[in-house]
Parts: structure tokens; C-alpha cells; sequence
């Protein structure tokens, strides 16, 4: 007999059960409405001619019919595209057009995103938005409940189709290899599934979702977490305190994180961190981003050895993962192979040596994933002699028994006077200083060295930015990394221009620095 494994199995055997549930507002959405609601919106994109293999995309914020939306797309073979609500117009507007959504659903909160993008959608064919209507835009409350409940009578698994988050250039669709399978066919998510299965997830969890919903992690955990018959507990917006309040009032399982949250948390008053009962939580998944080794030991005396890191991205070509025990044993991996083998190679496609440093490769039967419309891009991520083995821009080492520890992105690499510097590991110090709240270290035009090391910093809450703080933090780095990574210069900001998933925008303050031609460039030929 089939275990059950969507939600229309869920709906029939746990019918109350909430499927999500907003932290903020209390509102709980059971399997039985998501089933439902679904299905209406499935049956809706069909009757107004969408094909298996079409696009939808999803300008929400973090909206419980967020959930619907997806599940409609995965019942009914399309490809649903998310798309970040902190871009501006005309990002959306690319991602729109260059994705060719046919429907765009919207809400009533993102309004003023929604109004500027109305004209700029030739090729969309209906407009929704939930919770409200303006000018341009069809009521989606109206246009489902015009609909049957009743399931697709070919439930084909449809799929996620991301875009990058442009943080070093214009976003780039993610298509990746689709199963031929129906949504309720018991393979049809398998690797995800194990990868939470590894982490400890059951049917019984009680997931917090911390992040954004339009980004691949949070949003692919979640979906998932439903595949299982779980509960996902999602908040609107990150604050540290109240992330540990939901913990204790919703009884959390597991959760997922990125490092900066880490940080703000770590930087809480100590009687404030310790005010809340977090013996429920059994698994701390994080990821987005690389953490600082002395953040994440941290995080480890506080809440115990429960933490799982894995690194991979939206491309899904390959994937690592490591658990407390592994991590400090090899403090700083990023674990070990779990989709895909590593290869570690030189900028030649050469293989290196165990221990020495490349650009990180992974191994698959075939070639997982393309970027849409652009075959050249696609083709710069695959080794030179070995097609299914891609790179995502990353560059790591590997050790003698298989752990993979990142240094950086190619593409942040700084190059001074011929010698190549990772900001990397300067910004994991910067953040360990108890004035930082957030740093970033770039490259900056030096006209005798190429470039030269510069820190911009986000001092904490009521910490004043000064000459004596820039001094202080450069005598502090000279102890943490070698002479030539010292920054010469440290500037100030009041906020880091840093996503809600935990990326940093580079480029917005590379732009600040170098002019708009080089502001961007990459460096070499890698992604």
C-alpha cells in the first residue's frame, strides 16, 4: 500500500491539521482548506488554458496563500515562480517577462510593487491579487471560488522555477531537470525528503520558517515539510526575540536559519536569550550563507548540538551537509557530499590536490539545471571537459576525509597587488567584535595595488561610529587574519544592504566605490 505523501492523502487522514500556520497573526490554514484551495486554483489555471510546463509567478510577501499557490502549481505539472518583493520594478518586471508567466498573483500589501508592474506584462494573461483589489487586477478570492474542489483528473508534479537574487548582477532563472511523475506518485520528492528525513523531520514536526518566502530554502523546506503532513509555522518578518518566543508557544521541532540571525540573537541580552523554554527544538537547520566558526560554536554551547548546516544552491546541482558532532570535529566545513560527488578544480578544470583550494564542482548523472534563455551562462558552470560537472562561483578545499570548507565567491575575490584575498574570513572576525553588528569587506580602486582591502561596518545599537571605532577594529583584525587581509580603511553604514535570506547586495556597495562599468564585472570567466 502507498504511504500517504501529499497533501491530498493528508486531507483525507488529518483533515484539522494545520498545514501552516502565520506566527503572527494566529491564522491556521488545515490540510483540508489547503486541499481544497488548491485544487480550485489548479482547476482555474486550466479552465483559462494554462499547459503542463507553464509559468505562474508569486509577488507576495510572507502570505499564508502562499501555500495554495504552490500546491496548485505542484498538482497540476507548472512551473511557479516566486518572485522577490524587496526588487524594484524593474527587476520584477524581469522576472516576469523573462520567465513568461502567464498569470501573476499579487496581494493587496504589495499593492504599490503591484500597480507599478499593471502595464509592464505583455505577455501575462491574468492578474490576481489576494486580500483586495486595485485597478488592473481580478480578485482571486473571486476567481477560485468559482471552482470546483475536485482534484485535476492529471495531478502531474510541477515544480519551483527561482531566480537569483541579483546580488552580483541581473536575476537569472533556475530551470531544473523535471521529473516525469504525478504529484502523488511516491518518488515524487525524494531527495528533498531524505535531506529532512537526515535532519530528523517526521510527520509530527513543527517547523519555523524565519526567512522569506520567495527564496528557494525557505520555500522548498516548507512545500516539503508539507509533502510529509507536517506543520509549517512561518513569520512575516525576522526579529530575534520573538523567533525564540514562537519556539516555546508553538512547541517548535525544527527551524531554519541563516548565520546574521544567528548573530542578532547571540548579541540579545544574556537574560533575554535565556528567558524562553526551547527544550521542544530537537533540529536548527541553517544554510544561505557561510557562519563564522566562533558564531556557530556559540550557538552550540547555547542550544545544544542540534544544529545541521548544509550548503548547496537554488540551482540544486549538488549538495552538502554536516551535523554538530561532524562540525566540530572539522570546525568550518560545510560537510560532506549528500547529492552529487566534489571535485575541487583549478581555473584550468584541472583537479588539485586534497587540501588545496578551487573552485568547488559537483558530479551528476546529467546536467541538473540551465539557466532560462541563457545557454552561454549555463555553459560557463560546467567543467570544460566534463558537462555534468557544474559550479555554482564557489571556492573551497576539501580535507582528507571528504569535508568541504568554503573560502568565498569567485566573484568577491579581491586582488591586491597579484595576491588573491577572500573577504570571507575578515567579515567572520569583523562580526565576532562585540561593536559589530554586521560587516562586509571589498575590494576598492587602489592605484598602485589594483585594489585595496576595505571594511564597512554596521555598528550595534547605540554604538557611535568614529575614528577611535575604525582603529580599534583594524588593531582587532591584525590578531584574526594574516597582515596583507588587514583592511586599510573601515567605513560606517547605519544598515548593511543585506536580503532577509541572509545574502548580502556586494554590488550595491561595490557601486559606491568603483565606477558603473567595473562596479559589476566579474572577476576571470566564472560565474
Amino acid at each position: 500500500m502507498r504511504q500517504p505523501g501529499y497533501i491530498g492523502d493528508h486531507a483525507r487522514l488529518t483533515p484539522a491539521k494545520a498545514a501552516a500556520i502565520n506566527a503572527r497573526t494566529g491564522e491556521i490554514l488545515s490540510y483540508r482548506e489547503l486541499d481544497q484551495r488548491s485544487n480550485r486554483f489548479a482547476r482555474h489555471l486550466q479552465e483559462i488554458g494554462l499547459l503542463r510546463g507553464d509559468r505562474i509567478a508569486m509577488v507576495l510577501e510572507n502570505n499564508i496563500r502562499c501555500f495554495e499557490l504552490c500546491w496548485a502549481a505542484l498538482r497540476s505539472g507548472l512551473l511557479i515562480v516566486p518572485v522577490n518583493r524587496f526588487f524594484t520594478a524593474d527587476e520584477a518586471a524581469h522576472v516576469i517577462a523573462d520567465s513568461d508567466a502567464r498569470v501573476v498573483v499579487s496581494s493587496f500589501a504589495m499593492r504599490e510593487l503591484a500597480a507599478s508592474l499593471t502595464d509592464r506584462m505583455p505577455g501575462c494573461s491574468s492578474r490576481l491579487m489576494v486580500d483586495g483589489t486595485i485597478a488592473g487586477w481580478e480578485s482571486y478570492e473571486e476567481a477560485i471560488a468559482r471552482r470546483s474542489a475536485r482534484p485535476l483528473d492529471d495531478q502531474w508534479l510541477g515544480a519551483l522555477m527561482m531566480y537569483s537574487s541579483g546580488t552580483t548582477g541581473k536575476p537569472k532563472g533556475v530551470v531544473r531537470t523535471l521529473a516525469a511523475a504525478r504529484v502523488d506518485d511516491p518518488q515524487a520528492s525524494t531527495t528533498a525528503q531524505q535531506m529532512l528525513r537526515r535532519f530528523g523531520f517526521t510527520p509530527e514536526t513543527v517547523y519555523l520558517s524565519t526567512a522569506p518566502l520567495y527564496h528557494a530554502a525557505p520555500l522548498g523546506y516548507a512545500v516539503n515539510v508539507q509533502f510529509m503532513g507536517a506543520t509549517v509555522v512561518f513569520m512575516e518578518k525576522f526579529d530575534p526575540a520573538e523567533a525564540l518566543a514562537l519556539i516555546e508557544r508553538y512547541r517548535i521541532t525544527h527551524s531554519q536559519w541563516v548565520p546574521t540571525m544567528f548573530v542578532r540573537m547571540l548579541k540579545m541580552p544574556e537574560d533575554l536569550r535565556r528567558r524562553y523554554d526551547l527544550s521542544s527544538h530537537r533540529g536548527a537547520v541553517h544554510a544561505a550563507a557561510p557562519c563564522p566558526v566562533e558564531v556557530k560554536r556559540a550557538m552550540i554551547d547555547w542550544w545544544g548540538p542540534i544544529l545541521y548546516e548544509y550548503y548547496g544552491g537554488s540551482e540544486g546541482n549538488g549538495l552538502t551537509a554536516v551535523d554538530s558532532h561532524e562540525w566540530l570535529a572539522h570546525p568550518g566545513t560545510v560537510g560532506r557530499a549528500a547529492l552529487g560527488a566534489l571535485h575541487i578544480c583549478d581555473d584550468a578544470g584541472t583537479e588539485v590536490p586534497v587540501g588545496e583550494t578551487g573552485l568547488v564542482y559537483f558530479e551528476r548523472d546529467q546536467p541538473p539545471f540551465r539557466y532560462h534563455k541563457d545557454p552561454a551562462r549555463t555553459r560557463a558552470t560546467q567543467h570544460p571537459e566534463h558537462p555534468n560537472w557544474t559550479t555554482i562561483g564557489d571556492i573551497g578545499r576539501v580535507d582528507a576525509d571528504g569535508y568541504l570548507y568554503l573560502t568565498d565567491r569567485a566573484h568577491f575575490m579581491i586582488i591586491s597587488g597579484g595576491v588573491n584575498i577572500y573577504p570571507q574570513a575578515i567579515e567572520d572576525a569583523l562580526v565576532t567584535h562585540p561593536s559589530v553588528a554586521d560587516a562586509a569587506v571589498i575590494g576598492v580602486p587602489d592605484p598602485e595595488m589594483g585594489e585595496s582591502v576595505k571594511a564597512i561596518v554596521e555598528p550595534v545599537a547605540g554604538v557611535e561610529p568614529a575614528p577611535e571605532l575604525a582603529a580599534e577594529l583594524i588593531s582587532f583584525l591584525r590578531a584574526k587574519v594574516a597582515r596583507y587581509m588587514v583592511p586599510r580603511s573601515v567605513d560606517f553604514i547605519d544598515q548593511m544592504p543585506r536580503l532577509p535570506t541572509g545574502k548580502l547586495y556586494k554590488r550595491l556597495l561595490k557601486d559606491r566605490y568603483w565606477p558603473a562599468e567595473l562596479s559589476s564585472a566579474p572577476k576571470g570567466e566564472h560565474p
